[in-house]
């Protein structure tokens, strides 16, 4: 994820970050650019159109398209600002949760294999979520922190959860814990499965492909056809005027479609290797 300043003007008018989607545009760019001026030379140079044309009153169309386009885009990119935001209370409920948990058995258990045992497999939930939702390889870390054999074809996340539960109810009943302590560790560990089932539905729940398809055909046609309405009252000038409206179309459909997935290794996704490495710091101060 970009940290930035939000009040420094400057480096974002002027300055292009990798993640900027006019590095990934600039090739179509170039290529409506030719497209326009092409369509401009062929309109302004050889065709001689009366002035009751109907090509010449095509911007009407676009008058009225635009704000179609305009609600479209609006949606689209409130919803997947709405997925990547319910993804970030996730993790902010997997870091509160984590501490909750933490401090509990801190108070709760006295023997120190216990307390290692806890101050090691806390953290490796959140680590081993944040690598399956990446599609990651988690099996080979699992083995290795928590010395366990793990089955590369189970879900690895609940292998943890097990673990931890396991582990809990083995200290009831050694009457480590009482049955009160119990329930309450109980929901603790429960809500790290929740979680995960929140993020697993944003993940394998994409935008229905038809809405972005539709949309994607939407800008490219309407774009494609403002040469021929407005190269009449532009000239020239319509090459950059459908270049510009092209840009700024087709970049909040990239935006868009980057944010909706916010548990990938985009720029804009969210950070959930450093807030993994957070709970672990957290939860290693606590117990």
């Amino acid at each position: 994820m970009i940290s930035y300043n939000p009040k420094d003007w400057i480096t974002f008018i002027f300055r292009f970050h990798k993640a900027d989607t006019f590095r990934q545009l600039f090739p179509l760019m170039l290529l409506i650019g030719c497209y326009s001026a092409a369509i401009a030379y062929l309109e302004l140079e050889y065709w001689d159109l009366p002035d009751d044309s109907h090509v010449k009153n095509i911007s009407m169309m676009h008058g009225m398209l635009g704000f179609v386009i305009s609600l479209l885009l609006v949606f689209r990119t409130n919803t997947a600002y709405d997925r990547w935001w319910e993804g970030r209370k996730a993790w902010g409920a997997l870091v509160n949760n984590s501490r909750n948990l933490a401090i509990k058995l801190n108070a709760i258990i006295e023997e120190e294999k216990d307390r290692a045992f806890f101050r090691k497999i806390i953290p490796v939930y959140a680590s081993i979520l944040n690598k399956h939702l990446k599609n990651e390889e988690t099996g080979k870390q699992l083995a290795e922190e928590i010395t366990f054999s793990v089955d590369q074809h189970t879900h690895r996340p609940n292998q943890v959860a097990k673990m931890l539960f396991v582990k809990i109810n083995e200290l009831y009943k050694q009457q480590k814990i009482s049955g009160d302590q119990l329930i309450v560790l109980n929901n603790e560990i429960q809500s790290f499965t929740d979680i995960c089932g929140i993020c697993e539905r944003i993940k394998n729940t994409p935008i229905p492909y038809s809405y972005s398809a539709f949309l994607k055909k939407f800008i490219f046609f309407y774009v494609m056809t403002l040469p021929f309405g407005y190269v009449f009252n532009l000239g020239y000038f319509v090459i950059p005027v459908v270049i510009f409206i092209f840009y700024v179309l087709a970049s909040l459909e990239l935006i868009a479609e980057e944010i909706e997935e916010p548990f990938g290794h985009d720029a804009n996704d969210l950070p959930t290797t450093k807030i993994a490495e957070n709970i672990r710091k957290h939860v290693e101060e606590i117990i």
